[in-house]
């Protein structure tokens, strides 16, 4: 009774209305899993990434060091970053290179200090096109 109350009272919904959000609701999932799959696929295989293999303190204004780089073929300007730390954590030196691909995946690099550094951190590599390092 009390429903027949309120379709008399404000009419009966459209019956169009509930299919039209079931659908708008399939295609805006579908848009969105679509966008998650292109997301994760794209972002998962870098152009370019870089891991820090060893490094050694040479004295109070040198760190050797040994990244291995991984590179597609098509890596357009490729670059890496390594960052020098000092016992108080300040940064104290910062090495950016182009890796040479005659040298294969490892890549032996010098960072230059201010002062004595106790950690080397690879702060990762990109190449253009990439927003980050990895």
């Amino acid at each position: 009774m009390s429903t027949d109350l309120m379709t008399e009272r404000y009419g009966a919904p459209a019956p169009w209305r509930r299919r039209a959000v079931v659908v708008g609701s399939i295609v805006l999932a579908v848009v969105f899993l679509g966008w998650l799959a292109w997301t994760a696929v794209t972002h998962s295989s870098p152009e370019v990434s870089g891991e820090l293999e060893t490094y050694e303190i040479v004295d109070e204004h040198t760190i050797d060091a040994v990244v291995v780089v991984t590179m597609s073929e098509d890596a357009e300007n490729p670059t890496c970053l390594l960052r020098a730390f000092a016992e108080d954590h300040s940064t104290v030196g910062e090495l950016e290179f182009v890796p040479d691909p005659d040298l294969g995946a490892r890549q032996p690099q010098s960072v230059r200090t201010e002062r004595r550094a106790t950690a080397l951190e690879m702060v990762g590599c990109r190449a253009e096109g990439q927003t980050r390092y990895r």
